[in-house]
């Protein structure tokens, strides 16, 4: 009777525990997804370059890149530009929090490539800022 009681128990906290997804799991399957697509081998050197690359609004002829308001270093918080707002850092290994929404990284990637680029990010790209940032 007592170990049925304690199964019992231990089945309820268990069912009780919020299910989430890490962030290495989120990454995975959108690296997964992006390959499906067509991608190839993802890199965090093309990454890399493609996070410190400055592209040119076409609109404004300003200089856009992700460290304007990232920052060099992902694990140092950043800043919006343009509207002020503070953006926690992206590294994983001070922020663990990051990258375990897939809706939210599918939004972020959109907009932020939007803004930057000036266009979507081709699935390589995508992928190659996912590996570049779940590196840091």
């Amino acid at each position: 009777m007592k170990i049925q009681k304690v199964t019992i128990t231990a089945t309820i906290v268990l069912l009780s525990l919020p299910i989430s997804v890490s962030a290495t799991d989120a990454v995975n399957k959108l690296l997964a997804e992006y390959q499906s697509e067509g991608a190839g081998a993802f890199s965090e050197e093309a990454g890399k370059a493609l996070w410190i690359q400055e592209f040119t609004d076409k609109k404004t002829s300003k200089i856009r890149q992700c460290t304007a308001c990232h920052t060099d270093d992902l694990r140092n918080g950043g800043k919006h530009v343009r509207t002020g707002k503070v953006i926690k850092p992206l590294a994983l290994s001070v922020n663990p929090e990051r990258l375990m929404d897939l809706k939210k990284i599918r939004k972020w990637l959109k907009r932020n490539c939007k803004w930057t680029i000036g266009r979507e990010c081709s699935s390589q790209e995508k992928g190659d800022i996912l590996t570049f940032i779940q590196a840091q």
